[in-house]
This record gives structure tokens, C-alpha cells and sequence, in this order.
């Protein structure tokens, strides 16, 4: 009797695993598997050194301001993060309101599909992608517009995962991926017909910058939409508590540095656009873009779980602990800067490069 009951408990607590890690473990898209966690293009042995890398940078900060250093510093991050996003979170590396009545998919969608609708593009037309990632929101900007769109990430494990994404969704005619810094994209002169960036200037140390870069490439009387990572109106520089916000998410993100809503309109007049429009997307009546961040706790802590075991088994990377507990604090700085109201993923600016050079 002994017997079979530590059979049947034994067969139980291996169902539980199973259904924990491979159920419970694919993320919302079913893009990756927990045991399937890498290190990106790091190799195994090396995420945990790759790990102590990242942090050395905010031992030296002032290197982090530089263009030199921030390829390595953003690659190096995302090298150590783009799994555990992709299997925790989605392949869409990026808040959206929550829609009462719509799942997490939906609501990503839509904030995805409204930055197209905004360049105002036609089917055919070629757009870019500044900062892709894995391409989630350039399928779904594909499939709703039909637009030839090119993406441009510093990353290129997250090219190879964005090509794979792309052949599966069958968008592969329409999505190009290239490994590149979009300080000094590999694009000539007045290429696109439109672009988008969403969340992902915020890593350049100046936005002067990739703007003037994304200027550069665009044909002129087009139009250039971003979502920008930044500090409201509610931000008080000299207040302990939002500094230690601010500070969370910057060490959290690989950020050089977050900017004030201030900055993005007279950065964008400054390299030569037009600003058409500007917003923030986050605030009321849109509903809070972090709920899904506190939403989710229980599944971190599932993940995490998850994490521990498959890093103690071998199977998982040694580091790979250390990056998820990374993320699950930086998860609660990005709560509570919603919450507080100091800080904004979704500060909108639509932009035209003029038809004329400007004669100043």
C-alpha cells in the first residue's frame, strides 16, 4: 500500500511539473518554452559573466551617455532578456492600455495597428521598424496594413527569433529583419515611405540622435510615429522616492537615461520634422497600462519558480535566475511609476518630414 501510494504521489507531483513548466511555461503567443531558455547569442556557460557585464556598465555610468558603448551595453542586455520576455510575456516587447473586455493579445494589437493607421501608409508601401526585437508588433503592422515593413534591431539573436516568427505567421514577403545600430542604419537616403519605433528610442543615449537617423532615411511628406519611454509632468527631480522609480526602471531596461516629455517635441523640431501631433497614451480615459504588470504577479512568481528549478537541473543557463529576479523588480519600479503617474511607456509624437529641405 506504501508502494502504490508513493507511486501515485510520485506520478502526481510529475504531472504538476509537467503541466507548471510545458502548459503553464509557453508564453501568451506560445513563442518560447521555459526549457528552451537561452542566453540569446551568449553561450551557456557564459550568461552569468554576461550578467555581472550589464551591471558593470551602471558602475561607469558615464559610458552608458556615449554611442560607443551603448550598442554593446543594449545588445548585452537583450542577449540576457529576450527569451524570458518572449516566453513570460509575448513577442511584442511593449505596454498597451488596458481594454476592459479584451484579452492582453487584443489590446496589443490595437495599440500596434494604431501606429500604422497614424503614417497614414498603403498596401506596398515600405515602412521601418526602429528597434524591432523579435518583429510581434511588425507582424501585426504587416497583416493589418500590408505594408512591405523593415526592421532594425542591434540584436541578432532577436533577428534569427523575428525571421522564424515571421516564416511561421507566413508574413515573410512582407517583414525584412537587419541586424544593425539605428544611430547608423544601413539604409540610403529618402528610402521608406513611413516609420514607426515603439518603446525602443529610449535606449538611444541621445534622441537627437536616431531621430536625425530616422530623418535621413524617410522620403520626404512622410510621416514618422514613435511611443516614447518617459518622465511627466508629475516627476519631481529633487523627490527621493521617483528618483528611486526612475532609477529602477533605467537599471532595469537598459536605459542610458529616461527623458522628460519635454524633450521629445523639441528634439523632433530640432532635426527637421514637423510635429503633427503629440499625446500621452496613458493617460485617462485610457485604463492603466500596469495593470497587466500586477495582473501577472502570480504568474512571475509561477515563472520564477519555473526558473530556479530548470537553472538547478542544468537546463536552464546558470545567470538565468538572476536576470528573471531582475525583471521581476523592475517590474514593480514600472508599477509604481504608473501608478504614481511619474512615468509614461506610450508618450506619443507623430512627425512629417517637410517636402522641402528647410532653408534655415
Amino acid at each position: 500500500m506504501d508502494s502504490v501510494a508513493l507511486y501515485c504521489t510520485a506520478g502526481l507531483i510529475a504531472g504538476a511539473l509537467y503541466w507548471f513548466i510545458c502548459v503553464l511555461g509557453p508564453a501568451e503567443r506560445k513563442g518560447k518554452r521555459a526549457l528552451d531558455l537561452s542566453g540569446g547569442s551568449i553561450s551557456a556557460e557564459n550568461v552569468k559573466d554576461n550578467y555581472n557585464q550589464y551591471w558593470s556598465f551602471f558602475r561607469r555610468p558615464k559610458e552608458i551617455e556615449t554611442a560607443e558603448k551603448v550598442p554593446d551595453f543594449v545588445d548585452t542586455f537583450y542577449n540576457l532578456v529576450t527569451d524570458i520576455y518572449e516566453w513570460g510575456w509575448g513577442q511584442s516587447f511593449h505596454f498597451s492600455p488596458h481594454i476592459p473586455g479584451k484579452s492582453h493579445k487584443d489590446a496589443t494589437r490595437i495599440h500596434e495597428e494604431m501606429a500604422v493607421d497614424l503614417i497614414n501608409v498603403k498596401p506596398g508601401q515600405k515602412i521601418l521598424d526602429a528597434g524591432c526585437g523579435v518583429g510581434g508588433p511588425m507582424r501585426a503592422i504587416a497583416a493589418h496594413s500590408k505594408a512591405q515593413v523593415t526592421g532594425i534591431t542591434i540584436n541578432e539573436y532577436q533577428v534569427q527569433r523575428a525571421k522564424l516568427h515571421n516564416k511561421k505567421a507566413g508574413l515573410d514577403s512582407l517583414c525584412n529583419v537587419v541586424c544593425g545600430n539605428f544611430l547608423k542604419m544601413p539604409f540610403d537616403e529618402n528610402t521608406f515611405d513611413g516609420a514607426y519605433s515603439i518603446e525602443a528610442t529610449c535606449h538611444a543615449p541621445k534622441l537627437e540622435e536616431v531621430y536625425s537617423e530616422i530623418f535621413r532615411v524617410m522620403k520626404p511628406g512622410s510621416l514618422f510615429v514613435s511611443y516614447e519611454w518617459v518622465t511627466t509632468e508629475k516627476y519631481i527631480d529633487d523627490d527621493e522616492e521617483h528618483k528611486d522609480v526612475i532609477q529602477g526602471i533605467e537599471r532595469g531596461d537598459a536605459l542610458p537615461g529616461l527623458r522628460s516629455y519635454k524633450d521629445i517635441a523639441a528634439t523632433a523640431k530640432k532635426v527637421g520634422f514637423e510635429v503633427v501631433k503629440e499625446k500621452d497614451l496613458a493617460k485617462p480615459p485610457s485604463k492603466p497600462w500596469w495593470s497587466r504588470l500586477k495582473m501577472g504577479r502570480l504568474a512571475y512568481w509561477r515563472n520564477h519558480v519555473v526558473v530556479v528549478i530548470l537553472s538547478a537541473i542544468g537546463v536552464a543557463p546558470k545567470g538565468t535566475v538572476d536576470v528573471h529576479k531582475m525583471l521581476f523588480k523592475t517590474a514593480d519600479y514600472l508599477t509604481r511609476g504608473g501608478e504614481t503617474g511619474i512615468f509614461s511607456p506610450m508618450h506619443m509624437i507623430l512627425c512629417r518630414k517637410p517636402e522641402k529641405a528647410s532653408d534655415e
